[in-house]
């Protein structure tokens, strides 16, 4: 009898531990146009909406629709060491146009790359949105800038999704 109650209880752990590794795998993101890689969780949510071209590098994602979450990535190009900052800051710049724009809180940030965070908040069309840019140093030349943007809550529920695949984001090898 307690030999029958240990292989239940085996079975079912084995079964539970099975069912969760299946859903936290994720799917793997890399065109031949690009020169890196990241992985998606592994969610219908996640849709692309740009593949990047050989003209148009830029490749951009939705969760579910556009207000929920939005990702860009993008290269930037920059001078041999210039500073992390520098290149927050000029970004910046171009969203303090934003109505009810208000700068949020820098984050260290390591994956892949190590690079930081920044947070901002503004208003469109009359709802609270929030953006969340990670950027990443690849070299002393280059840094990749993953953008989230989407409304204020749903973009905080699925922030373990966005840290993921900033920290899955990597260049592909031989480049």
């Amino acid at each position: 009898m307690k030999s029958l109650k240990l292989s239940v209880l085996f079975s079912v752990s084995v079964s539970l531990f099975l069912a969760i590794s299946t859903l936290a795998q994720s799917k793997n993101f890399s065109d031949a146009n690009v020169e890196y890689t990241f992985d998606l969780p592994q969610s219908q949510q996640w849709k692309m909406t740009v593949k990047p071209s050989q003209t148009i590098p830029n490749v951009e994602y939705v969760y579910g629709e556009r207000q929920s979450g939005h990702l860009e990535i993008r290269k930037i190009a920059v001078k041999s060491g210039t500073p992390l900052d520098d290149v927050i800051r000029d970004e910046e710049k171009k969203l303090q146009f934003l109505p009810g724009y208000v700068a949020g809180r820098e984050e260290k940030f390591k994956g892949s790359f190590d690079g930081k965070v920044f947070n901002y908040e503004f208003v469109r069309a009359g709802r609270n949105m929030s953006g969340r840019f990670y950027f990443l140093k690849a070299n002393n030349t280059t840094f990749y800038v993953l953008r989230f943007v989407g409304i204020g809550d749903k973009l905080r529920s699925i922030r373990n999704q966005t840290d993921s695949i900033a920290r899955t984001f990597d260049l592909k090898k031989g480049k």
